[in-house]
């Protein structure tokens, strides 16, 4: 094993888009635990969007990543040095370790993961924090009744395509809106929607329009941009708004041109009663083991799909977290770490 571990820390705050001088690669001789402590060796690393925002230094729900600090992240990793008893050495984790190879952490903040004979990493992704948001989103928030029609835009992550599955499930019309015409197939071929539009191609708005001749019940907000602008006048009185993202807008410097569409907005949340709501995955902690028992079964049956973007290498993460900002990516983009 190397005596040294890798760190990739906040160099300098972007503007607008994140490029790689904003990262710095730091390496340390390994920490070694005090009492009632462990060190995590990082097998996977999750790449999310929402670490965009806390390079930023602006009031959020979590404070940001201070200059010259790892960047945030959660891993599964194991244990590989332990002053914990009930923690030994070689058990499986999922922690807040953040962008490096190694990190001690109190063992009250590393709780031990069974990956119940699955791939650990799906604990980042369908099966962790992504899954869970989604869960929350459709269920708690979204209230789906059969009949309704469900949009999702960033479909085939794993927030959205876990999203569209379950409405699917509740007898929900849905359609999915991705980057590219491969991932539009991807929609109706692997995640069962019944409808996937590229908004990349022109005319988004009617082409969304024609998929939704019911109107739209629920919308779930990861993208914002033009895709809610296409959707926005599409909203059914009392349609449910479950706002988890609007990744279309972490990257602006500055407010975009053009007219200021919010008044008529709010408006229409007053005329038609729309239930707008904010969703942090913390605030929905008490459906974990719930979220947890109904599908991890459908995962391992098959009866849920997801899609993984690996990328190889601690050192890859922040080409990779630029590329994810981008659409790159097509599925839940993990960082494979160390091979366990």
């Amino acid at each position: 094993m190397s005596d040294q571990r890798l760190r990739i820390l906040l160099r300098r705050r972007p503007t607008g888009a994140p490029v790689l001088d904003d990262f710095q690669f730091d390496r340390t001789a390994l920490p070694e635990p005090c009492t009632g402590e462990v060190r995590v060796r990082t097998l996977w690393l999750s790449l999310d969007p929402y670490m965009r925002g806390r390079m930023n230094d602006a009031p959020s729900y979590a404070p940001p990543v201070a200059l010259g600090d790892v960047m945030t992240g959660e891993v599964v990793g194991r244990i590989d040095a332990s002053r914990a008893p009930d923690l030994p050495e070689g058990t499986l984790v999922r922690a807040p370790v953040g962008w490096q190879s190694h990190a001690v952490l109190p063992a009250t903040a590393v709780p031990p993961l069974d990956p119940l004979g699955l791939p650990p990493q799906l604990f980042l992704g369908v099966l962790g924090m992504p899954g869970l948001t989604a869960y929350a989103g459709v269920l708690e928030l979204g209230r789906p009744k059969n009949g309704e029609t469900l949009v999702v835009a960033a479909a085939t992550g794993p927030v959205g395509s876990l999203a569209g599955q379950l409405a699917k499930r509740y007898g929900l019309r849905t359609v999915g809106i991705a980057g590219g015409p491969d991932k539009a197939t991807l929609l109706t071929d692997l995640f069962g929607f019944d409808l996937g539009l590229d908004h990349r191609a022109p005319d988004l708005a009617d082409r969304l329009r024609a998929a939704c001749p019911d109107g739209v019940d629920i919308y779930v907000e990861l993208v914002g941009g033009t895709v809610f602008a296409a959707v926005r006048p599409l909203l059914n009185t009392h349609a449910r708004v479950p706002v988890i993202g609007t990744i279309a807008h972490y990257n602006t410097a500055a407010t975009q041109d053009g007219p200021d569409r919010l008044p008529l907005f709010m408006r229409e949340i007053l005329t038609k009663r729309l239930a707008v709501q904010g969703l942090i995955v913390w605030d929905y902690a008490h459906l974990h083991e719930r979220f947890l028992s109904e599908i991890v079964p459908l995962v391992r049956n098959q009866e849920i799909n997801y899609l993984e973007d690996v990328i190889d290498g601690l050192d890859e993460a922040p080409r990779a977290f630029i590329g994810l900002l981008e659409g790159r990516n097509r599925g839940k983009l993990v960082v494979r770490v160390a091979e366990d």
